[in-house]
């Protein structure tokens, strides 16, 4: 058997497994879960050198490669690290309990009392890459919702991630949930991950987190079902009525407060009438903090004249998702210009309006096409414990089934249960 059959083979086995698994999860209580998300935060802990061993190997090895920074920070783990995930972990477990939820209850003409009850998807494919606290995440998310897990992680984590992966899945199983309940795909390229995106029947759902390369693929080549999680090319537009400060602290806030993160801002738009007035301040803030400014010609005059340096802006900029310090500048002749390029360029993530014009912030809201849209207010809330969820799965940028951050609720659909008395139809 070749590797590649191999490494299909694997994630098929892993899949099914995932999917039994799946059928016992869904009868287990609220209580059972929660315990056994409380012994995988207590196991991570237990283990916590030893994780962070594996991903010292990882780091070094994604250095003498190369890696950038920015993908580092996301992979890079330490104790206190380590120790947030599992507090993570703890948050999901005093959730509610989404499942058995009544939605709807009534008594049809016939007799028969129908009821709408939340419960789980089955069996969830995550497809990740550089970020090793996404394993414990969606671990925790899905088992806490019921579902079975089968994670796939990219190469440049593989020793962490396949290491929480395991010791999570000993925890549950050990506080007796079904086996195969937490499944990690490890082996081989591409091929696994072809595989799960081909496992239509056995895997319910699949929710892809990364580069958009990544979302794509499974997109474009998946038979089953996705939860596309978008990538961000976040705006931050400067309405003509905009408040100098919160200009400055939102454009900033959105761009600098980490740059490698989906809901960090990558283009700055800004209304000519107001460009002389707010762009020297809000440019100068982003150099001090090392962001590489890419412009268009009437923000790179305003810049020289104040003796800022950019670099003058391709198309691809307009385009780029950076997740590094740089950022694309903008002039544009008012708001409906904004709302062509964000329309053009955008990835339905978030966006946001600096103004103090409330027709202007009604319009912005009513236009654009996004997930979150802000009114003076930064994009990196888009977050699902900002919203107040705790803890979440991703961020869809799609329209169906879930939109923005989702966590437990998002992987749930619902049954009709209908309870009758010997009804029969004629």
């Amino acid at each position: 058997m070749s590797d590649s059959d191999a490494a299909r083979r694997q994630a098929r086995q892993a899949a099914e497994r995932a999917k039994a698994a799946s059928r016992g999860l869904a009868r287990t209580t609220d209580a059972q879960r929660k315990a056994a998300l409380f012994a995988m935060a207590a196991a991570l802990r237990s283990q916590s050198a030893r994780i962070v061993g594996a991903n010292e190997l990882d780091v070094a090895e994604a250095r003498s490669a190369g890696t950038a920074e920015s993908l580092i920070d996301r992979l890079f783990l330490d104790e206190g690290r380590v120790e947030s995930m599992a507090r993570a972990i703890e948050e999901v477990a005093r959730l509610a309990d989404p499942l058995g939820e009544v939605l709807e209850r009534r008594v049809l003409p016939n007799g028969i009392e129908l009821s709408r009850v939340r419960c789980p998807l089955g069996a969830v494919a995550v497809i990740y890459e550089a970020r090793p606290n996404v394993t414990a995440d969606a671990a925790a998310i899905c088992l806490r919702s019921g579902n079975a897990a089968v994670l796939r992680g990219g190469s440049i984590a593989a020793r962490t991630n396949a290491l929480i992966a395991s010791v999570l899945s000993d925890a549950a199983t050990s506080s007796g949930m079904p086996a195969g309940c937490i499944e990690y795909v490890g082996a081989g390229g591409h091929e696994a991950a072809e595989e799960l995106m081909r496992a239509r029947g056995v895997i319910d759902v699949l929710v892809p987190r990364g580069s958009r390369r990544l979302i794509d693929a499974c997109v474009e080549n998946s038979t089953v079902p996705v939860i596309e999680t978008g990538t961000g090319n976040c705006h931050v537009y400067l309405h003509r009525s905009a408040d100098a400060r919160k200009a400055a602290d939102i454009a900033v806030n959105s761009k600098c407060r980490r740059f490698g993160v989906c809901n960090a801002a990558e283009t700055l738009l800004v209304d000519d009438e107001a460009a002389e007035a707010l762009l020297p301040a809000v440019l100068a803030d982003l150099r001090k903090r090392g962001v590489t400014l890419h412009v268009d010609e009437r923000a790179g005059l305003i810049a020289e004249r104040a003796g800022i340096a950019t670099v003058r802006a391709s198309e691809a900029d307009w385009e780029c998702e950076y997740l590094a310090p740089d950022i694309a500048v903008r002039v544009v002749s008012g708001i409906g210009e904004a709302l062509e390029h964000i329309e053009r360029y955008g990835t339905r993530h978030s966006e946001s309006i600096v103004c103090e014009d409330p027709n202007a912030a009604d319009e912005f809201t009513a236009s654009v096409d996004a997930a979150a849209v802000y009114v003076n207010a930064s994009t990196g809330f888009t977050d699902g414990g900002e919203f107040g969820l705790r803890a979440e799965i991703g961020i869809s940028t799609q329209k169906l089934h879930v939109r923005g951050p989702f966590a437990l609720e998002g992987l749930t659909t619902y049954k009709y249960v209908l309870r009758g008395d010997g009804q029969v139809r004629a």
